[in-house]
C-alpha cells in the first residue's frame, strides 16, 4: 500500500493526462514537457528506488501471480517496473542513454510496453480490473 500512496504522490507533481480503455483498465501516463518536470520525475524515481533499497538501474518488483516483466537498457538508463495483482505484462526498452521510466501496474490483466530513445523520462500508472 505504501507503493500505491507513493506512486499517487509522485503523479501529483506533474500534469496528469488520463486515458481510459475498454479493456477494464485506466492509465495515467506522465511525460514531462520541460527539463524541470523531467528532473522532478527523475528525482521521484530515485527516491522510490532509495526507499525500496533498489541499487540497480533496472528493477522489477512483483506481488501476485501470472505477472511478466522485462527490461532492456544501457548502463546510464533507469527503469522500474512494479506489479501488484495478477496477469500483468510490462516491458521497458531503453536505448541511447540517459532515460528514466517508472511503470506501475495494479489490479489485474494490464499490458504496457514502453520504448525510450535517448534522454527521455516518463511514468505510467496502470490500473486494471
Amino acid at each position: 500500500m505504501k507503493t500505491l500512496a507513493f506512486a499517487a504522490a509522485l503523479a501529483a507533481t506533474t500534469a496528469l493526462p488520463m486515458a481510459a480503455s475498454a479493456g477494464g483498465s485506466v492509465a495515467l501516463n506522465i511525460a514531462p514537457s520541460n527539463a524541470q518536470e523531467a528532473q522532478a520525475l527523475r528525482i521521484g524515481l530515485a527516491l522510490y528506488a532509495l526507499h525500496n533499497d533498489i541499487q540497480a538501474n533496472g528493477h522489477v518488483t512483483q506481488h501476485g501471480v501470472n505477472n511478466a516483466a522485462g527490461i532492456a537498457q544501457g548502463a546510464s538508463d533507469q527503469a522500474i517496473i512494479h506489479q501488484e495483482g495478477a496477469g500483468h505484462t510490462g516491458t521497458i526498452t531503453q536505448t541511447g542513454g540517459n532515460n528514466a521510466y517508472g511503470l506501475f501496474q495494479f489490479g489485474q490483466n494490464t499490458n504496457a510496453a514502453v520504448q525510450q530513445n535517448g534522454g527521455q523520462t516518463g511514468l505510467t500508472l496502470l490500473f486494471g480490473w
